[in-house]
């Protein structure tokens, strides 16, 4: 099959700035580490415990979402994909994860999620959130990423809520206060998740527009990108 002018321009060999700086695949791969030795530090730690339940620790939002950042990390620091798809995966871990750190911030730091540790505590919360969002904009998508395509990101957390609240109504335990009907009532929990929504929306939505005005910048002399 013959080779296009668009084939080759697209290949990373061709075009240098397709590929990610050495150094931050090097950083992806560290965080990768770290954030793998925070997420099994707790429940190696707690085997023999009767009362830990590794069913409700992998029901966190937190908990789901690094690991989704670990193998994110891990996949951009080995692999380095260029694909459409590959840069809506990451913009997506990226959201749910900042999306931990302002939950987190607001609403549950002074709440018990079962991350007693300070240090895993930091490093699920506030680090890893961070450099997801650090790599977005040292590291933005060549493609651009439109509005539509971040709403689609929020079926996760959407679907998590659904699950937390089915969940929840079997074994009696919810993750966080937010989701639990038990005290605060239905119209409560319903009126406080539709604020809750809107404001997902618009962090999503603030998290896709930052990926935008980074690519422009950093392949605003390549003719071969594909962000505008």
């Amino acid at each position: 099959m013959p080779v296009t002018t668009a084939d080759v321009g697209s290949s990373p060999a061709s075009n240098p700035r397709a590929s990610t700086p050495i150094v931050i695949r090097a950083l992806r791969i560290g965080f990768a580490v770290l954030g793998a030795v925070a997420l099994v530090w707790i429940p190696l730690r707690n085997i023999d415990v009767e009362a830990f339940s590794v069913a409700n620790y992998f029901s966190y939002f937190t908990i789901l979402s690094n690991v989704a950042t670990i193998v994110v990390l891990l996949v951009g620091g080995l692999l380095d994909p260029g694909s459409r798809t590959w840069q809506s995966v990451r913009g997506a871990v990226t959201v749910y994860m900042v999306i931990t750190c302002a939950v987190y911030a607001v609403l549950l730091a002074n709440i018990d999620v079962m991350l007693t540790d300070r240090w895993i505590n930091d490093v699920m919360h506030r680090l890893l959130p961070l450099v997801l969002l650090a790599d977005w904009i040292l590291a933005p998508p060549r493609t651009k990423i439109e509005d539509s395509q971040v709403l689609q990101w929020l079926a996760f957390p959407a679907v998590y809520g659904v699950y937390s609240l089915i969940r929840g109504e079997f074994v009696d335990w919810y993750p966080y206060p937010f989701l639990d009907p038990r005290e605060q009532g239905y119209v409560s929990l319903a009126i406080g998740l539709v604020v809750l929504t809107v404001a997902l929306t618009l962090l999503a939505l603030a998290v896709g527009a930052v990926g935008r005005l980074a690519a422009r910048w950093r392949y605003r002399n390549d003719a071969h990108a594909s962000f505008v």
